[in-house]
């Protein structure tokens, strides 16, 4: 079975970073969680990186804020893909600092990325990554999106 490896820069992220955590879980897929800081625990992330791949991390999903240099870093040591989610925090300018920071990688540190706060979308992508090599989890991604397209059509309908 996939893990996805779910890491954030400080518990402030949490709020924003569970809407991968659920959106991971409704597809059966295992989570592992943890507050990794780019800048406060750097041997932490060290490991983190150079190890998720040996313990059953399929995918990584790095959320920060600020400067925002987690999934970088992550991508910089890990051989799995990773997904940025800048997440918009108190000390951020209007999160575009985040935003930038994830999105600007050099050429051959690719980090994925998705919108300012959204790890939903984050969450749906590595289910993606992983439907590519499980069949259960991509029919799964393919009930949701039936799912999306029934609900706009009833939304449609009621107008």
């Amino acid at each position: 079975m996939s893990k996805v490896g779910i890491i954030m820069g400080s518990k402030s992220d949490l709020p924003v970073m569970q809407d991968a955590i659920d959106i991971l879980k409704g597809f059966d897929i295992e989570v592992e969680v943890d507050i990794v800081s780019a800048h406060r625990t750097p041997d932490k992330m060290f490991d983190y990186g150079k190890n998720a791949h040996k313990n059953g991390i399929s995918v990584i999903i790095a959320g920060a804020g600020g400067a925002a240099h987690l999934p970088g870093m992550i991508a910089s040591l890990s051989p799995l893909p990773i997904i940025g989610v800048p997440v918009k925090s108190s000390n951020s300018i209007d999160g575009w600092d985040s935003v930038l920071s994830i999105l600007q990688m050099p050429g051959g540190v690719p980090v994925a990325t998705v919108a300012l706060n959204g790890a939903k979308n984050a969450g749906i992508l590595a289910a993606q990554i992983i439907g590519t090599s499980d069949s259960c989890v991509l029919d799964k991604i393919l009930a949701y999106k039936e799912g999306l397209k029934i609900k706009v059509n009833e939304s449609s309908k009621n107008l």
